[in-house]
């Protein structure tokens, strides 16, 4: 069975890895892909991004199944491309993904459906959202309104900081935000205090099944400090999704959620990644949807996950995920990234990577910024440069191994935080 992935990150590297350990995969192509995939025999890159394009492939390449990694091709109506032309693929349509694309669509739609959320407003002139913010005070919330890859949310601690936001996100657009249609468009939302997690399921428009638990941490800094990024590590399970915690999130968010996109006529197929804050009391709020896998919590994850991923992916697209039950590695898995130097706003790229250790039964290095030349040399080329993930038998061996796997490996300006899964950590 030929697989198609698309996208270039470390979500996509982690998918192909996991999808190309089953019998029932030949071959597995990434479109576009990275230096990590292009580095195993098993993965096959192919020079693609434009979606008709894809599609193209995908036929003459007798492409079985199809899964999308990262939002930009979703919102890009990838989707509706693929089942147009009788291509079988995972991932919602272009309008249901409005989930993520559109955080204002997303916030609307919570409040229509009764899914606990922050309060928030939402705004297209700067002036006013200043008015506003300098109203409710700080801590507060700025949300771009589009796609910003990870980096179109900043948590501001001071007004400075929020006032800022605003312009950034209005004015000046320096985090590259996809702006829908309309133009500039922020929520400004109320500050939930909790731990985070990540509540990610898979749904084929009328069955759910849950993934593992898993947690990221979105500071560049260590012990939560600095600004936001698209995450700076992850790890599997996350503690603080108690079996009352997640019980909440199925009924409270999740389920109310897939039954209100049916009932608004925008089924929703593909993977729901809920942002969940949670209280001291243990109830969750949502933060935000996303409509695919979290990135980098996808690594831990697909080191954890036993099951057959294309038999997994074949029951989603089918509509039958009732007749799976997804099966776990109970060790831990805990994933670090590397950034390149000035990473979140002006990441350096280009420079060497060397060091990197050979595959593990128990870790792995998952590439997501990464190219390879013709040098056959693996180099920057993104912000996120690397996840080295680990296994272990609790919080503090995952960690331990994750970073002894790491310790060889080099690149100018390298950064990364040292203690990932702190939490889990403290919490036992």
């Amino acid at each position: 069975m030929n697989i198609l992935v698309i996208g270039s990150g470390g979500r996509e590297h982690a998918l192909a890895w996991k999808l190309a350990q089953s019998p029932k995969a030949q071959k597995v192509y990434v479109a576009p892909g990275n230096g990590g995939t292009a580095r195993d025999p098993r993965l096959v890159n192919v020079p693609i991004t434009d979606v008709k394009a894809l599609a193209d492939f995908a036929e003459s390449n007798k492409i079985a199944l199809t899964v999308v990694g990262p939002e930009a091709p979703l919102a890009a109506g990838v989707v509706d491309e693929f089942r147009a032309r009788g291509l079988r693929i995972f991932g919602p349509t272009k309008k249901a993904a409005q989930l993520e694309s559109s955080k204002a669509f997303a916030k609307d739609f919570m409040k229509r459906h009764g899914i606990p959320t922050a309060f928030y407003e939402t705004f297209t002139e700067a002036d006013k959202a200043h008015a506003y913010v300098d109203a409710k005070g700080a801590p507060i919330v700025i949300k771009a309104d589009g796609l910003a890859a990870g980096k179109g949310v900043v948590v501001a601690m001071t007004l400075q900081e929020a006032h800022e936001a605003i312009d950034w996100m209005l004015l000046d657009n320096k985090l590259g935000v996809q702006h829908n249609d309309g133009g500039a468009r922020i929520v400004v939302e109320e500050f939930l205090a909790g731990e985070e997690a990540s509540f990610i399921v898979m749904s084929d428009g009328k069955n759910v099944t849950v993934l593992a638990t898993s947690q990221d941490h979105k500071r560049l800094l260590d012990a939560d400090a600095g600004p936001n990024t698209g995450g700076m590590g992850a790890y599997s399970p996350a503690p603080v999704v108690t079996p009352n915690v997640h019980a909440k999130a199925m009924q409270e968010i999740i389920l109310p959620t897939l039954d209100g996109m049916a009932k608004d006529g925008i089924p929703f197929t593909g993977f729901l990644y809920a942002g969940l804050m949670i209280d001291a009391q243990g109830n969750p709020k949502t933060l935000e949807f996303n409509c695919r896998m979290g990135d980098p919590e996808t690594q831990p994850i697909m080191m954890r996950l036993k099951s057959d991923l294309i038999d997994v992916f074949m029951h989603a697209t089918d509509g039958t995920l009732d007749q799976i039950e997804l099966q776990w590695d109970r060790r831990f898995a805990l994933g670090v990234v590397l950034a390149a130097g000035g990473y979140p706003l002006d990441p350096k790229k280009g420079d060497v990577i060397t060091g990197l250790p050979a595959d593990a039964e128990d870790a792995m290095v998952f590439h997501a910024g990464t190219t390879m030349g013709d040098d056959g040399q693996v180099r920057t080329s993104g912000g996120r440069v690397l996840c080295v993930t680990a296994l272990g038998d609790s919080a503090r061996l995952a960690q331990q191994r994750a970073y002894e796997y790491m310790r060889g490996i080099a690149f100018d300006g390298m950064q990364f935080r040292t203690d990932i899964g702190w939490r889990a950590i403290k919490g036992r």
